[in-house]
């Protein structure tokens, strides 16, 4: 089979609604509702009553995802010989011979697998694409299907082109036996390989996403996304119900069932998905241009003490605490240029109180990581007050693996009054979280830059300020444990708050002189929240400066610095320290 080009949209023939007539008019699957076929086109293939998501033939998601005129069909380039294809390794016969059933579903799918890719553009940028058919038995994966994945895969990885999969599969195909079930680890392996060689690749999971699909490629993306509707799991419900006669609740295995679980990174309807598409690309790609950041270039950060000005420590402690004190999203808004938000810890949830994902700032991209407590009291009890769970941390520790894949810097911006302390953070393992992410964060392969933008407390600050370079703004603390609970537990009166925060030496003068701070990024008068432009503007200035200084240092001696700095801490005379 040569190759194809798609020179233009696709044609609007949905695959997955029921023709009630002639003139044009379709049922809605999902509420039965009459549409015109051609409206139902223009939408995407989403009912505009109950805003179900048709399935979609290959051709119309690669019509709807990519620039008109790019994409370029390889499949035939990993599929072997016909004679070959359509070979049954297993002369597999059940109610129908396997030949039959793939003669049959390549006439009604019009394809010769269940699964297009070649390659294309989004926005000017180039990708490969691979999407799975779901009219060709099942989208199911059997040698043809894995090796056109692997294909794929590998050619992302040869070119160093960003990599689009999208799926819509039942799972391993039955009728190849264990050479499917092989495809499994074929095309993790193959995904594997472009985390080591830090190639994005980007995953849409389309329903329905199910079996050795799910649990093998689907969901090995540096970002994992799910389209609105889909019904994603490992087991079906079939299985599940004639496996263990369990009763599935209802929401089960949706898209919105993942994302309350922390498996994906968002749920996107399908007319967001293009743009979110293109935003991912333009993040991530080299000497990428965006917007130009906040002017008059900023302040740069205070290196010596003496240059700053004595405040008393307990009113700094209010600064810090100022419900109207820039947050992470705030900086996020006007100090970077892009960011791109991505959720979940793949394990158990999304905790609000951390947000990160991939950004911009001047022409670099970065890996930025922020507690957020928000301003507002509902805000604020939403986000948990800036006291992240230990899912928070866990995805903390997530992003700055895809950091390390992809050699993007992490920028950490640090507020919170301290790790979460309650029952149920405890049972998910808090301590233990928290203390991977300071192990990851401390051999992490890629510059770290930390910024304490309000409280840092404790241990659940440190899990983001272990970095080459931690800088403070001018009114922030950093403590081993809030002036409150010092109070409590030494003076055995929270009253002598004030006083702890004196004997703690947490303010920003106090910590560049005992060199745990490297520089102090400096606020206008009365703090942050009076003039928000201008602190995003020093800040942004303060991380570029850093990203600079530590850019041209070799992975190896990175990570040496970097052990030396924390190794320091206790050896030497505070002096001394600030040299290490």
């Amino acid at each position: 089979m040569a190759s194809r080009r798609l020179s233009a949209p696709a044609p609007g023939k949905l695959s997955s609604v029921s023709a009630d007539d002639a003139a044009g008019w379709v049922s809605c699957p999902g509420c039965r509702t009459l549409l015109y076929r051609k409206r139902l086109a223009r939408d995407l293939g989403v009912c505009a009553e109950c805003g179900h998501h048709t399935r979609l033939s290959p051709w119309e998601r690669i019509a709807q995802l990519v620039d008109v005129g790019t994409f370029v069909e390889r499949t035939a380039d990993a599929l072997p010989p016909t004679a070959d294809r359509h070979r049954d390794p297993l002369g597999f016969h059940d109610q129908q011979p396997y030949r039959e059933r793939l003669a049959a579903a390549g006439r009604e799918s019009g394809e010769p697998e269940a699964v297009v890719f070649g390659t294309a553009e989004v926005g000017g940028f180039p990708l490969v694409v691979a999407v799975l058919d779901f009219r060709f038995l099942g989208g199911s994966m059997g040698t043809a299907v894995g090796e056109c994945v692997t294909a794929a895969a590998e050619r992302a990885r040869r070119t160093r082109t960003p990599l689009l999969l999208v799926t819509s599969s039942g799972g391993a195909r039955m009728q190849e036996g264990c050479l499917s079930l092989m495809q499994m680890a074929k095309t993790a392996q193959a995904m594997a390989r472009l985390r080591e060689d830090g190639v994005l690749s980007v995953c849409l999971l389309a329903d329905p996403t199910f079996g050795g699909v799910s649990a093998s490629f689907a969901t090995l993306g540096h970002v994992v996304l799910a389209e609105a509707g889909a019904l994603v799991g490992f087991a079906g419900p079939r299985v599940i119900s004639e496996t263990v006669g369990q009763e599935l609740p209802a929401g089960f295995q949706t898209a919105g069932f993942l994302a309350d679980h922390g498996m994906v990174d968002a749920v996107v309807p399908r007319a967001e998905v293009r743009p979110l598409v293109r935003r991912l690309l333009r993040i991530h790609a080299p000497g990428a241009r965006t917007r130009s950041g906040p002017g008059g270039g900023g302040a740069p950060p205070i290196r010596r003490a003496a240059a700053l000005t004595t405040a008393d420590p307990w009113e700094t402690v209010r600064r810090a605490r100022d419900a109207d004190r820039p947050s992470t999203a705030d900086y996020l808004a006007t100090a970077f240029d892009e960011f791109c938000e991505l959720r979940g810890d793949r394990c158990f949830g999304d905790d609000p109180a951390v947000i990160g994902g991939p950004a911009r700032i001047g022409d670099r991209p970065v890996m930025l990581i922020g507690h957020q407590k928000g301003h507002t009291t509902s805000e604020r009890v939403d986000r948990n007050f800036g006291m992240a769970h230990p899912e928070g941390y866990r995805k903390a520790r997530r992003l700055m693996e895809y950091a390390a894949s992809l050699r993007l810097p992490v920028v950490c911006l640090v507020d919170t009054p301290g790790a979460y302390p309650g029952i149920e953070a405890e049972e998910r393992g808090q301590a233990t979280a928290i203390a991977e992410c300071i192990a990851r964060a401390s051999t992490l392969p890629v510059p770290i830059v930390s910024v304490i933008t309000g409280e840092g407390g404790s241990g659940g600050a440190l899990a983001l300020a272990t970095a080459d370079r931690v800088l403070m703004l001018e009114n922030g603390f950093y403590s081993v444990i809030s002036p409150e609970g010092c109070a409590a537990i030494l003076w055995r009166s929270a009253d002598a708050a004030p006083e702890a925060a004196r004997a703690l030496r947490i303010t920003a003068p106090e910590l560049l002189d005992l060199g745990i701070v490297d520089a102090v990024v400096p606020e206008p008068a009365g703090g942050a929240q009076l003039a928000p432009d201008v602190a995003a503007a020093n800040l942004r200035r303060a991380v570029l400066d850093q990203l600079d200084e530590l850019a041209g240092i070799p992975a190896r001696e990175l990570l040496s610095l970097r052990y030396r700095r924390f190794r320091s801490f206790g050896e030497r005379r505070a002096s001394e320290v600030r040299s290490a």
